[in-house]
């Protein structure tokens, strides 16, 4: 699935946005496109479904359909081997899962596993990267990893954050600006809360260019390393945080961020 390559193009003056899908040429697969923000007269032609998602099953949703060719479910599915639909979530809100620092949470999401946001910095990946370096030849760590880089997209972050001169630093913050000023500017900005660390399971294995798992790297090297940070799920290892927009605003690459509150996720 890591293969699959989306693309967004934006809304512009003279056309709607629209997801792009493509697949790797020998997949025989053809691309297609969808519309990014479907409208109301378009989801009422759209089969509606009920998707259930981490035991929860009332998150509205509408099966994605084109004007030409086969459906995005039918290409879907022949490429993954198995029936599946591509689906957009529906107008019904779903909320983000409350946490121990946040137990009133009130943030919206769509289909992530928790939350809309998940904020890795550089300088914990580098840590991370020099961590597998000191256990090549233990716990099936190959002789490879001593030069391999460890990629960042590894960990499907949506925001990487780069600057703090420490490794982790994400672990305290708990509130930033973001901005394209170097220094903040009221009104300006989009305001982040982190709201718990994201504890991880084997995706971050697979390598996010190949499809290809490792059989260590980098999950056995968080294991030792990164155990114990999360009191919910103390025996998951944690690398980066989840956070939740609280003001609107456009994200680009290259912003700045400014720190208001550092404390405990």
């Amino acid at each position: 699935m890591v293969l699959i390559h989306p693309r967004i193009i934006p809304a512009s003056s003279s056309e709607a946005g629209r997801l792009e899908v493509s697949f790797p040429k020998e997949s025989g697969c053809e691309a297609f496109s969808v519309p990014l923000n479907p409208t109301e007269e378009q989801l009422q032609d759209w089969e509606n479904l009920n998707i259930s998602l981490w035991g929860k099953d009332d998150i509205e949703g509408y099966v994605c359909q084109t004007n030409i060719g086969r459906s995005p479910s039918e290409i879907l599915s022949e490429y993954m081997g198995m029936p599946v639909h591509l689906a957009v979530r529906g107008s019904r809100r779903r909320n983000c899962p409350p946490t121990l620092r946040f137990p009133n949470l009130d943030a919206p999401s769509y289909f992530q596993d928790g939350y809309p946001l998940l904020i890795v910095s550089e300088e914990s990946v580098a840590a991370a990267q020099e961590q597998i370096r000191g256990m090549v030849g233990l716990q099936g760590i190959e002789e490879r990893w001593s030069s391999d880089t460890l990629q960042v997209e590894r960990f499907r972050p949506n925001i990487v954050i780069k600057g703090a001169g420490a490794p982790f630093f994400e672990d305290i913050l708990t509130e930033f600006t973001i901005d394209s000023h170097h220094e903040p500017v009221e009104g300006a900005s989009s305001i982040v809360r982190l709201v718990r660390k994201c504890t991880r399971c084997v995706l971050p294995n697979v390598h996010p260019e190949t499809g290809v798992r490792d059989k260590a790297v980098p999950l056995k090297v968080l294991m030792k390393h990164r155990r114990g940070l999360d009191p919910e799920r103390p025996r998951l290892p944690c690398m980066g945080c989840n956070g939740v927009f609280t003001a609107n605003g456009v994200v680009k690459v290259g912003d700045w961020i400014h720190v208001c509150e550092t404390g405990f996720v």
